[in-house]
């Protein structure tokens, strides 16, 4: 993300400058990164032009609000192009035609994971929830994420905390992004797993755990009683 006028809702680098989903860590699997360009606007500063081509400067807004009632806009690929080439990534201009939809679909991914933690809670009274701000962490691991990899799981390549805003309650949001595998019979195929939760910061984060993990108890328990399964696979990794 750019300043904070100019910016994405995934900073790797710095709370509030920067967008959801860090693209320097990005840059060591299949889906290249920069540093997340989200913004609070669809214009942006000036950047470096890359050596293969013009990229192009339109800008995407999501779906995802911001406390001002307007949505975060996701950067162009000139904007994703520099950002990762100011952090001497190598970036291809050919790529960023690919890389830019899969960093905005992965930021809405983790926005519906969000808004299905937040549902029936009582968002919708003030006009829904609202993401306020954002960090990114790399190189900190949550708890979750070390004991997953202690259990035989690959550490997840990135991780984000977001905080959203419902009738004026701050609840933080962790993210762990996992890559995943490519389908059967294919080699070009991305695949992420993201693991979006509450962070046990706050009672009210304890309380929607606490209510999901029941929820989700009773629907296994059903469902071995209906003769069916809702469990993932021992191979899959959890998504929220």
């Amino acid at each position: 993300m750019s300043p904070p006028q100019d910016t994405c809702p995934v900073n790797h680098l710095k709370e509030a400058t920067t967008c959801p989903v860090d693209h320097a860590t990005w840059s060591n699997i299949q889906p290249h990164s920069s540093d997340n360009l989200l913004s609070s606007s669809s214009s942006g500063t000036p950047s470096p032009t890359p050596t293969q081509g013009p990229l192009s400067t339109s800008r995407q807004v999501s779906s995802i609000p911001r406390n001002d009632n307007e949505n975060w806009v996701y950067p162009s690929e000139a904007q994703f192009y520099a950002a990762m080439a100011r952090k001497n990534h190598d970036p291809k201009a050919p790529d960023m035609s690919v890389v830019v939809p899969i960093h905005n679909a992965v930021n809405e991914r983790a926005w519906s994971h969000i808004q299905q933690w937040e549902a029936g809670r009582g968002g919708e009274r003030c006009g829904g929830v609202r993401l306020v701000s954002f960090k990114g962490k790399p190189g900190v691991p949550s708890p979750k994420a070390r004991i997953l990899t202690l259990l035989g799981y690959n550490p997840p390549f990135d991780r984000h905390d977001w905080v959203v805003e419902r009738c004026g309650t701050r609840i933080r949001y962790v993210i762990d992004f996992y890559a995943g595998r490519s389908l059967p019979g294919t080699s070009n195929n991305v695949s992420f797993f993201l693991d979006v939760r509450p962070a046990f910061d706050s009672w009210e984060a304890v309380s929607m755990r606490t209510s999901m993990f029941m929820s989700r108890c009773t629907r296994a328990i059903r469902d071995a009683f209906s003769g069916s399964s809702s469990l993932p696979p021992a191979s899959a990794k959890p998504d929220s």
